[in-house]
């Protein structure tokens, strides 16, 4: 897996709510690929988007939460959209509040989805130095992401 250059800054980001769709799963024998694949094609293949009410925008938001250590342990991978509000969650689906705070964005850039492996490869060689907090990380999938060759998504770290 070739290292890409990644940007990093640190932000706070503010209380938001998420409604989609999870899974549960490891990073342990390459699950998280297969689980967390199998999760965005359920999530193009029923159409999730239109199903969810008050989405800020359409950017898609893969939230990483429910931590039992770090990133060698199980945790929760949440597949969806911001909302204004919870109004109703479809059935399947989850909503939650994200807790807002101190966090490190890195810019993934390059081929998708190549560069966000990448870039999470390169995050958990550097764990300790990043300081994290393993409560929720994401990343955010806007229209920069199908821009091919020149593709960035932004992954957000919760940090100390």
């Amino acid at each position: 897996m070739k290292d890409v250059q990644l940007d990093y800054e640190n932000v706070n980001v503010g209380d938001f709510y998420i409604v989609g769709i999870a899974t549960k799963t490891t990073n342990q024998n390459g699950q998280s690929a297969k689980d967390i694949g199998e999760l965005w094609g359920r999530f193009y293949d029923e159409n999730v988007l239109p199903m969810i009410e008050e989405r800020e925008s359409d950017d898609i938001y893969s939230i990483y939460t429910d931590y039992e250590s770090d990133f060698r342990g199980t945790y929760t991978c949440i597949l969806g959209v911001r909302v204004n509000v919870i109004v109703s969650i479809p059935e399947g689906f989850v909503g939650r509040k994200i807790e807002g705070g101190k966090f490190m964005k890195v810019v993934a850039r390059g081929l998708m989805p190549g560069a966000v492996f990448s870039a999470w490869s390169q995050i958990w060689q550097n764990d300790e130095l990043l300081g994290r907090k393993y409560e929720t990380d994401f990343e955010v999938y806007s229209d920069k992401a199908t821009y091919g060759d020149d593709a960035e998504v932004d992954i957000y770290l919760s940090v100390k």
